[in-house]
């Protein structure tokens, strides 16, 4: 893969992505925006207007994967997806409101996201009785690159250790 002239032979990433209407600008979430979406940088500041405001647009209620069964069934999406392309999971935790996985692939992190989203659906589709048509994730999602070991290592123990009480995680051997 090429990136600004340089030449990788696989990449990292740090991907997260939230379930529709969990976090959204100026609630209490720490939700990001265009100007506050640095890793470790500020996040929204609590807006309770900019909140409401953004509640009353959505099209249905907030979606939380608030049973065990839909948080594994996730991961398992996740981790399938990662068997049949050929990326290289190197740590997931899926929560009640949202997503964070750490992948090796030769792609490009915004096609990773929106597969991950889009399988992680299917495989909901097929335990729950809501509609296929219900929204489960927000519009996009957090794909940031993880250009060196230190970065990965960092990255894997925030997910795996520094996200509260563990749901449905996964990490690979080695890395914590």
């Amino acid at each position: 893969m090429t990136f600004n002239g340089a030449v990788f032979e696989h990449m990292r990433y740090f991907i997260t992505f939230a379930c529709y209407g969990s976090h959204l600008h100026g609630d209490d979430s720490g939700s990001v925006d265009r100007a506050h979406r640095l890793f470790g940088g500020s996040v929204v500041e609590s807006d309770a207007e900019r909140a409401a405001k953004e509640r009353g647009l959505m099209e249905q209620p907030a979606y939380v994967l608030d049973s065990s069964d839909g948080r594994n069934c996730v991961l398992e999406a996740l981790l399938a997806e990662c068997l049949h392309r050929g990326w290289v999971m190197l740590a997931a935790h899926v929560r009640s409101t949202h997503v964070h996985v750490i992948v090796e692939a030769e792609e490009y992190p915004e096609k990773i996201l929106n597969t991950f989203k889009s399988y992680a659906s299917r495989y909901l589709n097929r335990i729950e009785r809501e509609t296929p048509g219900r929204k489960r994730w927000a519009r996009h999602g957090s794909t940031r690159w993880l250009w060196n070991d230190a970065d990965v290592r960092s990255a894997v123990q925030y997910v795996v250790q520094g996200r509260g009480e563990p749901m449905a995680v996964f990490v690979s051997e080695g890395f914590l």
